[in-house]
């Protein structure tokens, strides 16, 4: 999403590179492109003015380190001005009430029933009780995509078909609650294209029936400054406590996150970043700034990795490395964990400096013909894929949907990669050629990540048979 605002940020940032110190003069040119790149990502106009006046004042105010040059200073001021606009720090969830009520708010369209079911999952995930109730009475595909979702994460959908009124629905639902011993209720609510006075007066009253401890506003990220001002109309009825921005993951511009903390005081306390019940997080202003800045988002990387990472999977995968005995079957392994980490884009996008790399010619779609190709190979050849003779290709490329060249290159490459590995002092090499936690490297244009180190060794050869 804020790719454009990222590069435009590192345009405004070179005209201060290799100068001597920071003055008024090269300073002019600098924040007016740093204001046009918020303006352009719709961030809104006065929210952007009184953001580079500050940046200005910050970096005109401070004496530059001898161990920085005035663009690096500039880029820290602006990295935590970024996270300032934001909000600082993360904010958490109340739950402190037995049971804890959140009611989603928002427009038609926003995504409030997928943004309930992801909320519950990630509770669930955190060891709370959930309920989820089908507020959205008008829409009988609404209560019924609720109950599909709850079933997939394994929470219960209250929901009443025949109850008209859907402050009764709530009131019902967090009595079940209490009386099971439920941690939180969660109330996915009616929407409109537009904000009006029956929606209005409707969500009044579920508030006044069932006092939630959070009235969080689901807003679509791609509305822009349009979303700051949905945020207020609803801030001003309900007096939301938050706010949930969904569709992160698009390629609108963005302005919206910059905005909505800065206008209605609101924090941002979640955000949603794709579509599948796992694509949802804590929003941390100064992690988001980073990777607006392209300066990655490591410790989000991390955390992510070490959910979804198998431990003793991972020290049984070492072991095998160090003795040579890595076989297909644990390439295999190691494609489908960084699928579990959001795919190979997303993993760029998280390291400093990945932007360049993720928007560079990567095949990702080589990943799943890698994939296929592995899965319609039998345990033996895995282990041996040096055996495999032209007619079993030949069905392994049927197979796979690939074909015979794809295969041998697949076959050639890994025992290159093998064979490297078994020199000594070379180790090493291996394993970072493989990326993280033995993952491989992109498949820039050829095939897999070691490609590189296999050249290298194919040139090494052909000298040694010249001498």
């Amino acid at each position: 999403m804020f790719d454009t605002l990222t590069d435009k940020l590192h345009g405004a940032f070179k005209k201060l590179r290799g100068q001597a110190v920071i003055s008024e003069n090269n300073m002019a040119e600098a924040m007016n492109d740093i204001r046009m790149a918020l303006l352009e990502a719709d961030v809104n106009y006065q929210v952007a003015k009184e953001f580079v006046e500050s940046v200005k004042v910050d970096c005109l105010g401070q004496a530059v380190l001898k161990s920085v040059t005035p663009g690096q200073q500039a880029i820290k001021i602006v990295n935590d001005k970024l996270a300032e606009l934001m909000g600082e720090r993360e904010s958490s969830l109340d739950l402190s009430s037995n049971p804890s009520v959140i009611m989603l708010v928002g427009l038609h369209g926003s995504g409030k029933t997928t943004t309930a079911a992801k909320l519950a999952a990630y509770l669930k995930k955190n060891r709370k009780k959930v309920l989820l109730v089908a507020g959205d009475i008008y829409r009988p595909a609404a209560i019924d995509q609720l109950e599909i979702l709850g079933k997939e994460i394994g929470v219960e959908v209250y929901s009443d078909r025949l109850q008209p009124r859907v402050e009764i629905l709530a009131n019902s639902a967090k009595n079940k609650a209490k009386q099971e011993g439920l941690d939180v209720v969660i109330i996915d609510t009616a929407g409109r294209f537009q904000i009006d006075e029956e929606m209005i007066q409707e969500l009044i009253g579920i508030s006044q029936s069932v006092l939630p401890k959070e009235t969080i506003l689901v807003a679509d990220a791609a509305l822009g400054q349009e979303a700051v001002a949905v945020s207020e109309a609803f801030h001003k009825a309900l007096g939301l406590t938050g706010i949930i921005l969904t569709k992160l993951d698009g390629d609108a511009r963005g302005g919206a996150a910059l905005s909505i903390r800065k206008v209605t005081g609101c924090p941002i306390k979640m955000v949603g970043m794709g579509e599948k019940i796992e694509d949802f997080e804590v929003f941390y202003p100064e992690r988001m700034a980073s990777r607006i800045l392209g300066m990655g988002d490591i410790v989000s990387l991390v955390e992510k990795a070490a959910e979804e990472i198998d431990v003793e999977e991972a020290e049984k995968l070492q072991k095998k490395l160090k003795s040579n005995q890595f076989d297909l079957s644990d390439f295999l392994g190691q494609l489908r964990q960084m699928k579990k980490l959001g795919g190979l884009e997303k993993i760029l996008g998280m390291l400093p400096g990945g932007k360049a790399l993720a928007n560079a010619n990567i095949d990702t779609k080589k990943f799943t013909s890698l994939e296929a190709i592995i899965c319609s190979m039998t345990r033996e050849e895995r282990i041996t894929p040096e055996n495999i003779d032209f007619s079993r290709k030949k069905r392994i490329a049927k197979g796979s949907g690939t074909t015979v060249e794809q295969v041998n290159e697949l076959i050639n490459q890994f025992l290159m990669m093998k064979k490297v590995m078994r020199k000594p002092g070379i180790m090493g090499n291996a394993m970072s050629g493989m990326g993280m936690g033995g993952m491989p490297s992109a498949p820039m244009g050829g095939g897999l990540g070691f490609q590189r180190g296999s050249n290298r060794m194919k040139k090494k050869e052909k000298r040694k048979k010249r001498r």
